[in-house]
């Protein structure tokens, strides 16, 4: 892993970890954050209940003064609603993470949760805009297929009846507008290391993360 902007002294460990969606990044977050005993945070968590909020007001989650009045008007309870996980929710997610004003009303949310006493934070944009100094920075992708196949059984654990290639056609739609977005693209970090899942298990993955952590702390 090379250096990226160096982290003030003392400052709480932040590990910033990217990629799209059903690539692993959560799992892998969550338990890196068990382990080492910090806050943990999913950022896309915001952004799929911002979009949420726009489809609820019954307007285009791409129009931009509907999806900055949600940003602005979300609340933590806003988290915790049903139907986050769907990929009307995703899709809306994406349109409204393109949006500068959305961006910016979320930054500071962000930035304070894990300045307060540092944090696991997974998202798309979190090594290099949100935390562009975070000591560790993961990009955990997976092909589209094997990405599409553990949404897909994910929905259908929660009794949701979706097809699979319409899984995976929404997958690459949401990799497309992520990555091609004009304000914070997705894309790793220069100085993240990339971790690709297609291949691997929970177990390996985290091993492949501590690993890596282990290296960057010296």
């Amino acid at each position: 892993m090379s250096a990226g902007p160096a982290a003030p002294e003392g400052a709480p460990l932040i590990i910033a970890i990217d990629g799209p969606a059903a690539a692993g990044k959560g799992t892998l977050a969550r338990r890196l954050a068990a382990h080492l005993g910090l806050p943990y945070l999913d950022t896309g968590l915001l952004y799929r209940a911002t979009g949420r909020l726009v489809l609820d007001t019954g307007a285009d989650p791409r129009d931009p003064a509907a999806a900055e009045a949600a940003a602005l008007a979300l609340a933590p309870a806003d988290l915790d609603r049903p139907g986050l996980r769907t990929p009307e929710a995703a899709l809306a997610a994406s349109a409204v993470a393109a949006v500068p004003a959305v961006r910016a009303a979320l930054l500071a949310f962000q930035r304070n949760f894990g300045r307060q006493r540092g944090a696991v934070l997974d998202g798309r944009d979190i090594g290099t805009v949100v935390f562009p100094d975070a000591q560790v920075k993961l990009f955990i992708t997976a092909s589209p297929e094997a990405r599409a196949r553990r949404r897909w059984l994910e929905l259908q654990a929660a009794g949701t009846a979706v097809d699979l290639a319409q899984v995976e056609a929404e997958t690459r739609q949401r990799d497309a507008q992520d990555a091609a977005r004009a304000v914070a693209p997705m894309k790793p970090a220069p100085d993240a290391v990339l971790l690709d899942t297609t291949a691997l298990d929970a177990e390996a993955v985290f091993a492949a993360a501590l690993a890596q952590l282990r290296a960057r702390q010296g």
